[in-house]
């Protein structure tokens, strides 16, 4: 089966959970004989050519014409699909939820949207309207689907809020684990504590700022490490520097900023973490917490969307209200005066995320699902 990805996120390119999702999926297509290429549009001047362990990946060029991006973008994509498609028949052409708009409706593969957030999901969290341009580009790219798959039954339900599935086939899929990674043999250093992920607004980083500062009230000797790049207003400015110009310098007592590294290292920094938080105010699964879960680290999610199809409370993590720093706060305290019972927690997370994320089980999902829609003709 050769599988084609439309994306402009790969760990080779940029940073982001999409793109950790395609590297781990793809991998895992690739090791059971199928063929997998990964389709994006870059910056630079010129195409990119790429591999990875047998991933086939091109970046187009950025446009440099005095065209809409849209335009240019929709082009260049379907000459090159046809490309693809000439070399190697595609059976299957994926993408995120507003991927196929400019896609044509001609190309032979069956097409699936994995629902991993996309603009009308987002708009609720970030307490903004529908971009009407946007929103109808998403509903557009909705009525050429032959397929869905959702990776929360969250994002299922939310998104149908506001976009029909077109009776087209649908499928709740988990994102996968590398689930035989190994737990890097490194101490735990018990005053750090772990956040990785953009540092925006609806990641909850503004009330967990609020809340760290209160657990520091108690033990000031607490360090908060934040791994995630920076995320820049449409004015260029940052939201980092937002925060520090809107909060007094107190708040960011051992608060430190680490900007993004590599999955193998943020590997090794959930393994010394004595717990992770992830107080995000919408995820569609959120991967940082299966990641670190996996890492059997012991995790505060939100209560909030996927969180607990994510975390059985009291069980496999804690859940939070991620608008209520002091309840963010006192689920951090409790870790903190608790560390056999997190110690617990994090043994039962690391089996859950064997169990229900293997990326062996997850891959004969995606296969059978995939198989379903080809047979239908």
């Amino acid at each position: 089966m050769h599988i084609v990805f439309l994306s402009n996120e790969y760990p080779l390119w940029a940073p982001g959970g999409i793109g950790s999702f395609l590297q781990t999926f793809g991998r895992s297509l690739v090791q059971n004989g199928h063929f997998v290429t990964v389709l994006g549009v870059g910056k630079k001047d010129t195409c990119e050519y790429l591999e990875d362990e047998g991933i086939e990946i091109l970046r187009l060029p950025e446009n440099k014409t005095k065209l809409p991006d849209f335009m240019v973008a929709s082009f260049r994509l379907n000459r090159e699909l046809r490309r693809i498609h000439k070399e190697n028949p595609v059976d299957i052409l994926e993408s995120p939820e507003g991927g196929m708009a400019f896609i044509s409706k001609n190309h032979r593969a069956k097409k699936v949207i994995r629902l991993h957030g996309g603009h009308h999901f987002f708009a609720e969290a970030e307490k903004r309207g529908i971009n009407w341009r946007k929103g109808i580009l998403e509903k557009r790219s909705f009525q050429k689907a032959d397929g869905f798959i959702a990776v929360s039954q969250y994002v299922k339900n939310h998104t149908e809020k506001y976009l029909s599935y077109h009776k087209q086939p649908l499928e709740v899929i988990h994102h996968p684990l590398d689930t035989a990674t190994q737990i890097p043999e490194v101490a735990i250093e018990e005053n750090h504590i772990l956040f990785a992920g953009t540092v925006c607004e609806k990641k909850g980083i503004r009330q967990l700022i609020e809340a760290f500062k209160i657990l520091r009230e108690k033990y000031p000797s607490k360090i908060l490490d934040i791994y995630g790049r920076d995320w820049f207003y449409p004015n260029g400015d940052s939201y980092i520097e937002m925060l520090k110009n809107t909060y007094d310098a107190s708040y960011f007592g051992n608060v430190v900023f680490h900007s993004t590294i590599p999955r193998d290292q943020l590997n090794v920094r959930y393994a010394e973490a004595a717990f992770c938080v992830f107080p995000s105010h919408m995820e569609t699964q959120g991967l940082v917490t299966l990641e670190a879960m996996l890492m059997r680290k012991p995790v505060i999610f939100s209560k909030y969307g996927p969180g607990p199809e994510t975390i059985e409370h009291g069980k496999t993590g804690l859940l939070c209200d991620v608008y209520d720093p002091n309840d963010i706060a006192s689920k951090m305290l409790w870790m903190i005066e608790n560390p056999e019972k997190g110690k617990k927690l994090g043994a039962n997370a690391r089996k859950e995320a064997k169990m229900k994320y293997d990326k062996n089980s997850i891959l004969e999902l995606n296969l059978n699902f995939y198989n379903q829609l080809i047979s239908r003709g």
